[in-house]
């Protein structure tokens, strides 16, 4: 096989007791195109049996990384006009820091992160919020908690030092025919963004995008490492 160009940050986001399959699909297809390792976003505040939390030990062993990835990766409620926009035009119902204060922010990705060693799973340094949204925690706060990167729509927050690092951003969640024509619009401008700024760019898969209305890129992407 021809040498390919390398990921720098690819990540599959929502992987849950749901989404084993189809995120162990994805896994065997990048594999087989050399394209991992990848970060693997755990959710963990769900109905984990134990051969599935042995499935995500596997993976870890196979190289790929497991990050935190909130805790439900769902709300019971929107907060705020703030999040109500958010929830219509990104998040759907998913964006569970947003419908928290800073304290219970914090609780949650303290309990995130304790949840891997409890079940004796190796945990990364990098939680990422669900949907990208860190909510009304400030920076400084983060200091104190177990993570120590924190990714968000724009790029990096350093936990230690609250200092924010752009990394433009690539995705494939195209469901609907009205998310596929800005999904690709916002994929042309983040391409273009890292070519001219010489940057790492990220690639965000999540767990049904090969069958969506941009599998098809993605799989080409995956192929031949092209982005």
């Amino acid at each position: 096989m021809a040498e390919r160009a390398a990921f720098p940050i690819l990540s599959i986001h929502d992987v849950m007791p749901g989404t084993l399959e189809p995120v162990g699909d994805l896994l065997a297809v990048l594999d087989r195109h050399g394209a991992g390792p990848v970060d693997l976003l755990v959710v963990p505040g769900l109905d984990w049996r134990p051969d599935q939390i042995r499935t995500l030990q596997g993976w870890a062993d196979a190289g790929h990384r497991l990050a935190g990835h909130g805790w439900r990766h769902r709300v019971d409620r929107v907060r705020g006009l703030k999040h109500r926009l958010h929830s219509l035009l990104l998040s759907r119902d998913v964006a569970e820091h947003l419908a928290l204060d800073a304290d219970g922010i914090a609780d949650l990705i303290d309990r995130c992160h304790a949840w891997f060693g409890a079940h004796d799973l190796p945990v990364s340094d990098l939680y990422v919020p669900p949907a990208w949204a860190l909510g009304a925690i400030p920076r400084r706060d983060l200091a104190a908690l177990p993570f120590a990167r924190y990714e968000v729509f724009t790029g990096f927050i350093d936990g230690r030092s609250g200092r924010w690092h752009p990394v433009p951003m690539i995705g494939f969640e195209a469901d609907t025919v009205w998310r596929a024509g800005p999904v690709r619009v916002w994929n042309t401008l983040n391409r273009e963004h890292a070519r001219f700024c010489r940057t790492p760019l990220r690639v965000a898969i999540h767990p049904h995008d090969l069958s969506y209305r941009l599998g098809g890129t993605l799989r080409r992407l995956i192929e031949t490492g092209v982005v």
